[in-house]
């Protein structure tokens, strides 16, 4: 307890204890004599540099109450990331949330560590058994050879490596080491139990741990917790301290980018470290984000990188499962356990777990779980891949484990929804509202005031304006939203003659415009940024199409006129006919699209996709959208018809004659 009764010394002032803890920190870092004491060799680059701040009085005093504290038995696993929310501003609201508690890290541990070693050892003790039956006797060569076994499947610990490729604050880390000194320490007592002498001490340490991290704070994070868990579990095994260092370096905790390495400006692949296993909770970010939380240098650049393996519209954690699905096929790694969020299982992302399925499979999954991350809590997939025989799903003995994270049928002709495929005919029939990227909404009345309003080439603002709707318009009632929309082809000077909708954009608009990352949202910042050019020309040839919130609990579509911009929030179906309204309304569709869709979110709510839920869904032979377009009404059976009229839907007000 040297450091607390230096801190607590009240005669020292504060540059006498700025010297004591400085002396003491370096007499840590070498060994060596401080004062009467005689202190052990620390190393591990915790004492590389020593910056003691200057304290003031107060800081004295806080030191004096952190050090009256037992440290000792802190939960390691929370440690790091209580830690890092306590120093960084933006989380400290945090602070008292939820963390990954460890019986749920061990979700992933145990299948990809635990239970694979614990059956190897199950071999290994077989034959120690059957040769020590022949001989207890030491110097014997039946002894000898049980006693080499056992040192052989010690060397394969000593060299078994765990790498955490998004190591965060080190809780993957601390509990894989924990679950391989378990073993370890289970292998010693099942050895002297045979008649095998005990080994001197554990070959297994922070030495067996690999992580990769961006942010060099969290890195340094990671290390502390590692080494803490180790002195910690040492303790309460009743195994000494090492000595000579006290810490293990730990340098093979990398501060670097886990994806992406660039060598003169040219971005490649970076490499990961061979290890035996890979665990980890690699960050959340949705494929629809990553452009804009990445930046475009850094989006174009995964792109081109993993260009055929990722698709670029997947979730950032896919390129995570690709680098350890290629690593499983090129570079020796044994298995690995991710978790993702619960949308792996569909639309682009799926085709990560496709690639796995591919080349090697899918033997554990948990489909859907609550987890917390930053905080903020989520629903995740947990996946373990690799060469591990046996398959798993959400802890049910299953055949095999598909790519949307659904159990095989034993049949032979099962149907696997994983390796449906878009379809030609629905092809180009499908797509996500326009995206405005600033505030280009107005209100109804506003948008009234304008309609009457005369411009320098005579022409209306109806020209420039447009009923628009989005999920809430859909699923309850039409808000009366309106939106400014120069559409495609509106150059600047053209733009810039509807005085009222252009002189909104310019206060508006141009100034969020102008401080965007991308070059395109800033040339052209008077139109949409995602305009959906695709579906603008899809609907010119339709008096109405069929629209659905993307995010919904229940299914179900409207008719939505030509003339209402749908926002991107909606997923548009270019279509008119009462028979492809009646077949996306149809329970066929509605239970493909829940095994076809994505989730979203705590509420787990299925987020309905054009790519996987429309243009894979089979359509009945003879009535797909080609076949049905140019149909405005269809006889059902008993002779009930579907009117198509849409003048008399009262969800359709005429808001004005030059709308």
């Amino acid at each position: 307890r040297m450091f607390e009764r230096l801190v607590n010394n009240k005669r020292l002032t504060s540059e006498r204890l700025h010297e004591g803890l400085r002396d003491l920190f370096n007499t840590m870092g070498t060994g060596g004599m401080f004062g009467v004491d005689d202190i052990a060799w620390f190393n591990g680059g915790l004492f590389k540099v020593i910056d003691v701040p200057t304290l003031s009085i107060m800081d004295m005093t806080e030191l004096r109450n952190a050090a009256a504290l037992n440290w000792s038995a802190i939960d390691v696993s929370i440690f790091g990331t209580l830690f890092e929310r306590g120093l960084d501003p933006a989380k400290r609201s945090q602070l008292g949330a939820h963390y990954t508690d460890p019986a749920t890290i061990m979700r992933i541990v145990t299948p990809v560590i635990e239970r694979p070693l614990l059956q190897l050892w199950q071999q290994v003790t077989h034959d120690l058994d059957g040769l020590m039956a022949k001989s207890r006797k030491k110097g014997d060569a039946m002894y000898c050879a049980a006693r080499k076994r056992f040192v052989k499947w010690l060397d394969e610990l000593a060299a078994y490596r765990i790498l955490d490729p998004a190591c965060g604050s080190g809780n993957f880390l601390f509990l894989g080491l924990k679950a391989l000194k378990d073993i370890e320490h289970k292998s010693h007592l099942d050895a002297a139990a045979l008649g095998l002498d005990r080994e001197a001490d554990l070959v297994t340490g922070p030495h067996n741990v690999l992580g990769i991290k961006t942010n060099e704070y969290a890195a340094e994070l990671a290390r502390v917790t590692v080494w803490i868990g180790e002195l910690q579990w040492r303790m309460a095994h009743g195994y000494e301290f090492k000595t000579n260092p006290v810490l293990e370096p730990l340098d093979h905790i990398d501060c670097r980018d886990a994806l992406l390495s660039w060598n003169a400006g040219v971005p490649l692949e970076a490499d990961w470290p061979k290890a035996s296993v890979v665990v980890g909770n690699p960050p959340f970010l949705v494929g629809s984000k990553k452009r804009r939380e990445l930046g475009d240098a850094y989006f174009d650049a995964l792109d081109t990188v993993f260009a055929g393996r990722v698709p670029g519209g997947a979730d950032l954690v896919c390129y995570w499962f690709e680098k350890a699905r290629k690593a499983i096929q090129t570079n020796g790694l044994g298995a690995a356990g991710l978790v993702a969020t619960n949308s792996i299982r569909g639309g682009s992302n799926r085709k990560a777990l496709g690639s796995i399925c591919q080349s090697t499979r899918i033997y554990e999954a948990c489909s859907d779980q609550s987890w917390v991350n930053d905080g903020a809590a989520v629903r995740v997939s947990l996946v373990c891949f690799g060469g591990v025989s046996g398959a798993r799903l959400d802890a049910k003995e299953v055949p095999a484990v598909q790519a949307d994270l659904t159990a095989a049928s034993k049949s032979d002709g099962a149907l696997n929804l994983g390796e449906a495929v878009p379809l030609e005919a629905n092809e180009n029939a499908s797509f996500r509202g326009s995206q405005k990227i600033g505030s280009f909404d107005i209100s109804g009345k506003l948008a009234r005031q304008w309609l009457k309003l005369p411009n320098p080439h005579r022409r209306s603002n109806a020209e420039a304006l447009r009923q628009n709707w989005n999920c809430l318009d859909v699923t309850r009632r039409c808000r009366d939203g309106w939106i400014i929309d120069f559409g495609i082809d509106f150059q600047l000077a053209d733009a810039s003659l509807f005085e009222s909708p252009f002189q909104y954009l310019t206060q508006h608009v141009k100034p969020e415009r102008e401080s965007n990352n991308r070059q395109a949202y800033r040339k052209w910042w008077w139109r949409h940024g995602e305009p959906r050019v695709a579906m603008r020309t899809a609907l010119t040839r339709i008096p109405c199409n069929l629209a659905t919130s993307a995010h919904a609990k229940h299914l179900f579509f409207v008719r939505l006129p030509t003339a209402v911009l749908p926002d991107k929030a909606l997923i548009v179906i270019t279509r008119a006919d009462d028979t492809t309204f009646g077949i996306l309304h149809s329970r066929f569709h509605e239970l493909w699209s829940l095994r076809m869709c994505t989730w979203l979110g705590v509420g787990n709510d299925p987020r309905y996709t054009p790519t996987t839920c429309f243009e894979t869904f089979p359509f009945p032979e003879g009535l797909t959208p080609a076949d049905t377009a140019h149909q405005r009404t269809e006889a059902l059976p008993g002779g009930a018809v579907i009117p198509a009229q849409l003048e008399s839907d009262p969800r359709f007000p005429d808001a004005s004659a030059n709308n």
